[in-house]
């Protein structure tokens, strides 16, 4: 599977249209990434420039909201442990951004010469010492979050490992990165509200978005699908009717102690209805249409841009889950993160950087 798909979970591989993202996961696939010419790829001479380019920096976008949706869905206002959520995710999702690479070093020689290792601007070994800091530093933060949050970190790492050496290429590789991006949400949850079962339909939707962007880009590199892209687009089409017509429901003891949103916003149910719809589409507009020219031609190039899409859409559906749990703020504050990516990634010279 390419790194696109990587991204949209928001931990190991990555895609076409730096979003994370997954990314996020982010994303963040097929069994090999896209081909790119030299010029696609802005040149980054410094050690600093190759290290943000094998890391995908504005990918790094697309993972806070995986933690934030997953506080929204668990009833439970963001707060400090939050913020160790969210640097155990960005921590484990950057060290399978730099374990991806170091896997696919022999097939990036040939496919993509002008990476961080084949070019020889960062080794091999440094790479994998990385991911292995990278991963430590993840578990630590999340056991700073509590228990809750480390039983659900562990595994997450194990998954991104385990996809990134053994899983990528097999058929279970998507549902690898599905579960990934699902922990990542669940993770949050943890930490702020020291459960997840609140937060589980969350995960589950957000994990069924990331296994369809998944198996498009798959054939990426190839095209010729189209069926992948057409079930895309219909995972699209539901999962944009439940974030915005139905609303995860509490127990009533959690939701009379609940407070949604970030502190000192508690906006009115029919206002955080109306955001999730409005969400909703946004997340709509953002994949429907590329898969819809995919499915149309499945060419390599309307396949990755497929893929993009589908990376893309992840930030705007994070926000809708947590407008759907009632928590308007949050959503708002996720919401913003996809300007902000793009802001990031244009400033840095980094737009065109694929996670692939």
């Amino acid at each position: 599977m390419s790194r696109t798909a990587a991204t949209a979970l928001g931990t190991a591989g990555s895609s076409p249209s730096a979003g994370g993202a997954p990314g996020a996961p982010g994303a963040a696939s097929g069994a090999t990434g896209p081909r790119h010419r030299a010029a696609d790829v802005p040149a980054h001479p410094s050690r600093v420039g190759a290290w943000a380019e094998l890391l995908r920096l504005p990918a790094l976008f697309t993972v806070p909201g995986d933690a934030l949706a997953g506080a929204a869905a668990a009833g439970a206002r963001p707060g400090p442990r939050t913020l160790l959520a969210i640097g155990s995710s960005l921590c484990l999702y950057e060290a399978g951004m730099a374990l991806n690479d170091w896997a696919d070093r022999a097939e990036d020689a040939g496919e993509r010469p002008h990476r961080p290792l084949p070019s020889g601007r960062i080794r091999p070994a440094a790479a994998l010492a990385a991911a292995g800091v990278l991963t430590g530093a993840g578990l630590a933060l999340a056991a700073g979050a509590g228990r809750p949050a480390l039983a659900v970190a562990a595994p997450l790492a194990a998954t991104v490992w385990a996809y990134d050496l053994a899983l990528k290429h097999t058929p279970a590789g998507p549902a690898a990165m599905a579960a990934a991006r699902g922990l990542d949400l669940l993770l949050g949850a943890a930490a702020t509200g020291g459960g997840t079962r609140a937060a589980l339909p969350s995960a589950a939707l957000l994990g069924s978005h990331t296994l369809a962007v998944t198996a498009v880009s798959r054939r990426e590199t190839t095209g010729g699908s189209v069926l992948a892209p057409l079930a895309a687009l219909a995972t699209t089409g539901a999962l944009t009717g439940l974030v915005a017509r139905r609303r995860t429901r509490l127990p009533a003891g959690r939701r009379a102690a609940a407070a949604p949103g970030l502190p000192g916003s508690t906006p009115a149910p029919a206002a955080t209805d109306v955001l999730a719809a409005a969400l909703g589409a946004a997340y709509a507009a953002t994949a429907a249409r590329p898969y819809v020219h995919a499915a149309l031609n499945p060419s390599p190039p309307l396949t990755q841009r497929a893929v993009g899409g589908g990376i893309r859409a992840t930030i705007p559906l994070q926000a809708a889950l947590a407008a759907r749990s009632g928590a308007g703020a949050t959503s708002l504050l996720v919401a913003a993160l996809a300007p902000a990516g793009r802001l990031f990634a244009r400033r840095s010279a980094m737009r065109k950087v694929s996670i692939t």
